[in-house]
């Protein structure tokens, strides 16, 4: 029950019970003053017997004087008496006229009717007294019938008087129980009010009223120091402590969900900014290598619950091979064909999750396992992909954040692309197109930037032509001359691995700078080279091409000759190799006594 209605009640049970209490007071008082009247009215009566009583004997007296001792001024007492008599009389008329009780009231007849025959005999007798009959008077003063008739008269008066007091003592004795009663009625009645006000002073003001404020004090407080972790139990009371209870257990709860939202959008704000900072970084990247560095560095911070994965597609469009991670995700393969992805598939991204009632990639390491494959494209060619998982005591479910994965792998994309690009390019502006190799200008630079640096560092330099390769593209077609400078192309490659660097000189040549190697190790190396791209025979379109020789010339910075010049005494020796009859290697100190050539037809 609300509090108003409570207090409106205790207000309405208050006034009435005090209305209640003041009537019954008012009564008991009432009660009260009819009894002090019935007391007054019991004293007037016994007064007005008492005076009859007595103003009769006086009376009596004064005439009994007067005519033994023949005195006027009894004479004149007698007549004074007579005069209060006639007051008396009056006021026995206005008793009557008060409504005195018919018992009384006869009383008081006989009481009056005696006191007349008393006067009369009385006054009889002075008349004859004052007429000379002395005896008569005194025998009538003194005789029987007064006797008998003032005895009457007594007896009376007596009678009147108790009749009085029982009636008076009866009236008393009911307003006193009346007033009595409702004195009890009223202290009762006021004794009901003081509990009613007490009660409402304890339950309503303290237990429902100032205790719950006391209680909430506290946790609003806190509140407006917006300490929302404060508990504010929930009050069912239909009341305004209830309603206030709610609201403040309202207010909580607000201030609760905007801290969330708060710090929601503080860590959006972070996590945009991360973006930023990475994408900003990833602009600037000049390798691939540089490119994983950033991406590994920046998704832990940005998805700090999420493990993953960043794969490249390799040239041919086949492959995918990781190149960084985080985390340390155990669910993806390291290397995996790009039909094992769904969303390589799809082309867009995939969440593998039998759960959730889709599919699993094939390049988790089970069916069930769970995974997000974002696809990197950029203008529409699929460049790589990022993958997340959760980690075991992550709890950011993955999809919630796709859209900054999207936004994430769209950059990395564009970023990728850039740098395979750009690598093209810098492929295109430094490397031969058909063989790969390096080409003219990278050796120039090569050279001049060997002969600028490290001119005291020991090089060796090979100059290889394809023996009688014009035979190649005469009788197989331009497609197989081609095909057999890019099968040397690569044996040169496979054959001096990390030693050195292979360019195409030009045509049909070719040039390996061996940084660091001796004239020795460079001739033997060279031999391996010859012998290798010597010993397997190519074929093009099912077409035998026969074998496939190549002269060699060896030429090194031992004999302490200029950087310069080790290009030409490189060819001077492959001229040499040709002119002996190709298919051979010569050193550049051929020219010299002691000189080395080795050779087969």
């Amino acid at each position: 029950m609300r509090i108003s209605v409570i207090t409106n009640w205790a207000y309405a049970a208050t006034v009435v019970l005090t209305v209640l209490s003041g009537s019954a007071f008012i009564l008991s008082a009432t009660s009260a003053n009819r009894e002090r009247i019935a007391v007054e009215e019991h004293l007037a009566l016994s007064d007005l017997a008492d005076g009859l009583a007595l103003g009769a004997e006086e009376r009596t007296d004064e005439a009994r004087l007067y005519v033994m001792r023949d005195d006027i001024g009894y004479l004149s007492a007698f007549q004074g008496k007579e005069a209060e008599e006639r007051l008396r009389e009056r006021s026995i008329k206005g008793i009557r006229e008060l409504g005195a009780a018919p018992i009384e009231l006869q009383a008081l007849d006989d009481v009056q009717k005696n006191a007349d025959v008393l006067d009369r005999i009385e006054q009889e007798a002075i008349a004859l007294y004052r007429k000379g009959d002395q005896a008569g008077a005194r025998q009538a003063l003194f005789g029987p019938e007064h006797e008998r008739i003032q005895t009457a008269l007594l007896s009376a008066v007596t009678r009147f008087r108790d009749l009085v007091n029982a009636r008076t003592q009866a009236v008393m004795q009911d307003t006193q129980k009346r007033s009595d009663w409702w004195g009890f009625v009223a202290k009762t009645l006021l004794a009901v009010t003081a509990a009613v006000f007490l009660s409402v002073l304890y339950f309503i003001l303290k237990r429902r009223i100032a205790m719950p404020l006391m209680r909430m004090t506290g946790i609003v407080t806190r509140l407006a120091r917006q300490d929302y972790a404060v508990d504010v139990p929930l009050d069912r009371r239909r009341d305004e402590i209830g309603e206030m209870n709610e609201a403040i257990h309202i207010f909580r709860e607000n201030g609760l969900e905007r801290d969330r939202l708060d710090a929601e959008r503080r860590r959006d704000q972070q996590t945009k900014d991360l973006i930023l900072q990475m994408m900003h970084r990833l602009q600037a990247c000049q390798a691939q290598d540089e490119l994983a560095e950033v991406v590994a560095l920046f998704a832990p911070q940005i998805f700090p619950d999420l493990a993953g994965n960043l794969y490249i597609m390799n040239e041919s469009r086949s492959t995918l091979s990781r190149i960084s991670s985080w985390h340390e995700p155990r669910r993806s393969e390291p290397v995996f064909p790009a039909t094992a992805c769904w969303g390589l598939r799809r082309g867009r991204p995939h969440a593998s999750s039998r759960e959730h009632g889709d599919i699993s990639c094939q390049h988790l390491d089970h069916q069930d396992a769970m995974g997000l494959c974002v696809p990197l494209t950029a203008q529409g060619d699929v460049v790589g992909l990022l993958y997340f998982e959760e980690r075991p005591q992550g709890h950011i479910q993955a999809e919630a954040s796709r859209l900054y994965l999207e936004l994430i792998a769209e950059n990395i994309g564009l970023a990728a692309a850039n740098l395979q690009l750009r690598d093209k390019l810098t492929n295109l502006s430094i490397r031969d197109a058909l063989t790969g190799l390096y080409n003219r200008r990278s050796l120039d630079e090569d050279v001049n930037h060997h002969a600028r640096d490290r001119e005291m560092e020991q090089l060796c330099c090979m100059m290889i032509d394809i023996d009688h390769f014009k035979r190649f593209n005469d009788e197989f077609g331009h497609d197989a001359g081609d095909e057999v400078m890019r099968y040397v192309a690569q044996t040169i490659v496979d054959t001096i691995g990390e030693a050195g660097r292979a360019y195409r000189f030009g045509g049909e040549e070719f040039t390996v700078l061996l940084p660091g190697i001796s004239d020795t190790e460079g001739f033997d190396i060279a031999e391996r080279l010859r012998s290798n791209i010597r010993g397997l025979p190519l074929s093009h379109r099912g077409r035998i091409l026969g074998p496939i020789s190549v002269s060699i010339g060896v030429g090194s910075l031992a004999e302490r000759a200029a950087v310069s010049t080790l290009l030409t005494r490189a060819d001077a020796a492959l001229l040499e190799a040709k002119a002996q009859g190709r298919n051979m290697t010569v050193m550049a100190s051929v020219l010299l006594p002691d000189s080395k050539r080795r050779g087969s037809a």
